[in-house]
């Protein structure tokens, strides 16, 4: 794996002077200091539609508008696109309401994009590829952020003539040019080691799938003698457990719906969200419901309970689970969950969380349901899933194995993720100390 170090040594320029910017500090002595307002003039040429279809966003900057993705395209894209501006490769484009973000750079390649956009030329000797690593540095999204006046939430527009006064520091023209290569060659290499590190962890939590798969359906004793469960897609399993539909196994019940009077305030309430992301259940579940004594009888939530996403856009979210570990007193489940309550005796509950929350089950669900308008998990169906049974102080001696597992997959993963974090940091400062020289390229 590649290795890049996050402490190296760089020479500093022999004279520096006073930027002007007070947390900014100084700049190289023989850089100039320009204006926005004097480096960049606006441009707004329409009238071409047939040009590819661009967004100018915060993490890249001007990227290709994917029109296949229904989810990250927000924005209404009109029939008619003659009124879109063009912008050619080179020009610096910006989204003046997410200016302060750092929506804005450097266009890699001629297209169109929203007429609200602003589109600027350089009337100077400016390299593009230095502009574009600078000017989207957090010291410069700081200044953008200072020029921009909020509106409503997450959209702050930004004041032109404040923006023509953001100063931006001039190396010369071959130095700038530098500048950019070297950041090119430097993040580069900072960017494979996160994708390296980044694919670990995939790994690593695709390893602690197969642990938790093979452990609760071949459980511990790899000699134990295996039968045929009778379901094609579990396969063969110990000899001595038993296999039920779950409708034989406990209860099943749908929470509560009610209008959005009914919710905000009271007592607590299990919902969508706190089964979608946990497998294991929180002690303090997110929202409140103002319940009554019958409600919270009838949608009750005990140890024991597993829960059920029921209602999504998609398969892929249907027939998630969380295992709730210990009873929350007074508290009842929304409408878009179906609860599971086992018999007593039947299913460990530290065994339950990892059982339903197999990728085993996913295949089970996602081949089963019938996407119409919106997905949807019926009790019926639910009530087939096949659930296997070991003994309990089996599910207990599979829970504890796979708990000190994931405990040791979970550790080398946050390691990783660390990691990860201080080589962005890195790469953010070495961007920043490069494009406001506090370190000499070359």
């Amino acid at each position: 794996m590649e290795v890049v170090a996050t402490k190296t040594s760089f020479q500093k320029y022999p004279a520096y002077k006073d930027s002007g910017v007070e947390w900014l500090g100084e700049i190289p002595e023989h850089w100039t200091i320009g204006k926005l307002g004097t480096l960049l003039k606006p441009i707004s040429l329409k009238g071409q539609p047939d040009l590819p279809l661009l967004s100018i966003t915060r993490e890249l900057g001007v990227i290709e508008r994917n029109l296949d993705d229904d989810e990250g395209n927000h924005n209404f894209i009109p029939d008619d696109l003659s009124g879109y501006k063009v912008i050619r490769k080179g020009q610096f484009g910006m989204n003046k309401m997410k200016a302060w973000q750092g929506s804005y750079g450097i266009s890699p390649m001629t297209g169109i994009v929203s007429p609200a956009y602003y589109i600027f030329d350089f009337t100077s000797e400016i390299d593009p590829n230095f502009f574009h690593k600078a000017v989207r540095s957090k010291n410069y999204v700081a200044f953008f952020g200072q020029a921009s006046d909020g509106v409503r939430i997450g959209q702050w527009d930004l004041a032109k003539s404040r923006m023509k006064a953001i100063p931006f520091f001039i190396p010369p023209k071959e130095e700038q040019t530098a500048i950019a290569n070297f950041l090119d060659d430097k993040t580069a290499k900072i960017d494979r080691a996160i994708a390296q590190k980044e694919q670990l962890i995939a790994l690593l939590k695709e390893r602690k799938q197969i642990i938790i798969q093979n452990a609760v359906t071949k459980g511990l004793d790899p000699t134990v003698k295996m039968k045929d469960s009778g379901v094609e897609w579990i396969g063969e399993i110990p000899e001595g457990w038993g296999v039920k539909p779950l409708r034989f196994i406990g209860a099943t019940q749908n929470g509560i719906s009610a209008g959005a009077e009914y919710f905000g305030k009271g007592f607590p309430f299990v919902s969508y969200g706190d089964v979608y992301k946990n497998i294991e259940m929180p002690k303090a579940v997110s929202g409140l419901a103002q319940s009554t004594k019958q409600d919270r009888e009838n949608y009750s939530v005990r140890k024991g309970d597993i829960f059920f996403t029921r209602t999504s856009e998609t398969v892929e979210e249907i027939g998630f689970s969380s295992t709730c570990l210990e009873t929350i007193n007074n508290a009842t489940f929304a409408g878009f969950l179906i609860r599971f309550r086992p018999s007593k005796g039947v299913l460990s509950p530290s065994f339950s969380k990892f059982y339903f929350s197999s990728v085993l089950h996913r295949a089970f669900f996602v081949k089963e349901m019938n996407l119409v308008i919106r997905a949807s998990l019926s009790q019926d169906l639910l009530k087939k899933l096949p659930v296997l049974l070991p003994s309990m102080m089996e599910q207990e001696a599979i829970s504890n194995f796979i708990e000190t597992q994931s405990a040791k997959i979970d550790q080398a993963i946050s390691l990783q993720q660390t990691q990860i974090k201080k080589l962005k940091e890195y790469k953010a400062t070495l961007i920043d100390s490069a494009v406001t020289g506090k370190i000499k390229v070359g």
